[in-house]
């Protein structure tokens, strides 16, 4: 008889809030913000306050769903157990397009930043290189706990309270707005809803990984704190990105004075406090953005193997691993791959085409609640009616409303991406006559389908767990 282990449950309330700041990295605030504030006509915070009541709403459902899935924490698995296989594998497939950009977003920070130091050397050269170390480096697997996921939050915070002090004494010496007590950055005479939501849609993408919390429950010490974990995760991150874009519009009214757009954190980084802030602002950012990668990396790989495990993609390439790594290795490969196309795109095109995904999933998160709670269960008192259909309603309409302002050539790629998921749907169930399997589970009973069951396999898991599974594969 094959011994089962679980997790060891030894994450409290703070470790879990930690890991989900860290994965959505504080400092892409810097990064998105030049673009943010083209597309909003120079009012950064007040997208960032638009974005933040939708995704408190969607938290607010997260929280709700993980405390009835408490083993599949997934948006694409609340859809499947509450409204159906079909429509799951949908959900599911939309989210995949995202799990799958992410790795190639930090890839394309990275370039984006050895681009403003080297700029004399081909972007090629930081893409591969980027790429083969996190392809490697998955490849062997890798070791991480979250105390070093906390000294990574705390480092980055510490360097944005850095530049909010650099940046009031900028403000003291005349720059931007020259005070702080304006309310230019929140509002002015150029100002349009349509911008703003457009703005929220790309500034949505600095929210992604809050949902990803959803994975710790089997490793929290008590599981009824993830959905607050959930909540002050979203808040938490809201305040810091409302913050940071405020200090950073009122010093930068508009974008007259950027070179590149495409990611202004290494400018900001100058202007705010030269070259010596300039390098350290940099290097907590690749820091951050590098350990981000590994995860992402490391979880869409995964991800992809349990589906090819499940048959949902092929076994023979998709569900096997290396007979000496005992790691997915193909799946880390293609990862790998698709990250080598940061060569080419530009971030707002790939943000938006990210939050194709993830806003399809956060819109059926809430849709999940409804079904769930007020139609099966029938909770359908007053304040059943507010919890369960009200506000799940208002989550489902605001987020729909964000992905119908995405950037157009990521919702036509987006829908191109839906058309090809119903396809093969259609292939792998011969037009339905076959039955549907699970995509986050795995097909044998065993040690390898208990452990990848877990939410760490989602997007944004912890490397410790990732280990976990493999070394639960190996032994077994």
């Amino acid at each position: 008889m094959v011994e089962r282990t679980t997790l060891k449950r030894s994450l409290g309330v703070w470790a879990i809030v930690a890991l989900g700041l860290g994965y959505m990295t504080p400092t892409v605030v810097f990064d998105t913000f030049g673009i943010v504030s083209k597309l909003t006509n120079g009012v950064v915070p007040t997208a960032y306050l638009v974005a933040l009541v939708v995704m408190v709403l969607t938290a607010i459902s997260y929280g709700k769903m993980v405390k009835a899935f408490p083993q599949a924490g997934s948006a694409y698995t609340y859809a499947r157990e509450t409204m159906g296989p079909h429509l799951g594998f949908l959900v599911g497939w939309a989210s995949l397009l995202d799990y799958l950009l992410l790795p190639m977003v930090n890839a394309l920070i990275i370039r984006i930043y050895m681009e403003s130091l080297f700029p004399n050397v081909s972007v090629w050269i930081w893409v591969i290189s980027y790429v083969v170390l996190v392809t490697a480096i998955n490849m062997y697997s890798m070791q991480s706990t979250s105390s070093v996921n906390m000294i990574l939050v705390v480092f980055t915070l510490v360097l944005i309270g850095t530049f909010l002090i650099l940046a009031t004494f900028q403000f003291a010496n005349g720059m931007g707005e020259g005070t702080l007590l304006t309310i230019n950055p929140l509002t002015n005479g150029n100002m349009e809803l349509a911008a703003i939501l457009t703005g929220a849609t790309v500034v949505a993408f600095s929210f992604i990984g809050f949902d990803a919390i959803t994975m710790y429950t089997e490793e929290a010490k008590d599981t009824s704190t993830v959905p607050r974990a959930i909540l002050l995760t979203v808040m938490i991150g809201g305040l810091i990105f409302f913050v940071a874009s405020y200090f950073t519009q009122a010093l930068f009214p508009d974008v007259s004075r950027f070179n590149m757009l495409d990611d202004t954190l290494p400018e900001i980084g100058l202007y705010v406090g030269g070259q010596v802030f300039q390098l350290i602002f940099l290097a907590g950012a690749f820091g951050a953005t590098f350990a981000s990668g590994l995860a992402s990396h490391a979880s869409v790989s995964r991800l992809l193997y349990v589906m090819g495990r499940n048959g949902v993609l092929p076994k023979k390439t998709f569900g096997k691993l290396h007979p000496k790594f005992r790691t997915p290795v193909f799946t880390i490969v293609l990862t790998g791959a698709v990250s080598l196309f940061a060569v080419g795109p530009d971030l707002e095109l790939i943000a938006s085409v990210i939050n194709f995904g993830a806003l399809i999933a956060f819109t059926f998160v809430n849709l999940s609640v409804i079904v769930h709670f007020y139609i099966r269960q029938k909770r359908r008192t007053a304040s059943g009616t507010f919890k369960y259909l009200i506000m799940p309603t208002l989550g489902a309409l605001s987020t729909g409303l964000l992905w119908s302002h995405l950037h157009a050539d990521a919702f036509i790629g987006g829908l191109v991406w839906i058309v090809i998921g119903v396809i093969y749907m259609l292939f792998i169930t011969k037009f339905f006559r076959k039955e549907l399997g699970s995509m986050d589970a795995i097909e044998d009973d065993s040690v390898v389908s208990e452990v990848f069951k877990k939410k760490e396999l989602v997007v944004g898991s912890t490397i410790e767990g990732i280990n976990l599974a493999d070394e639960e594969i190996v032994k077994n």
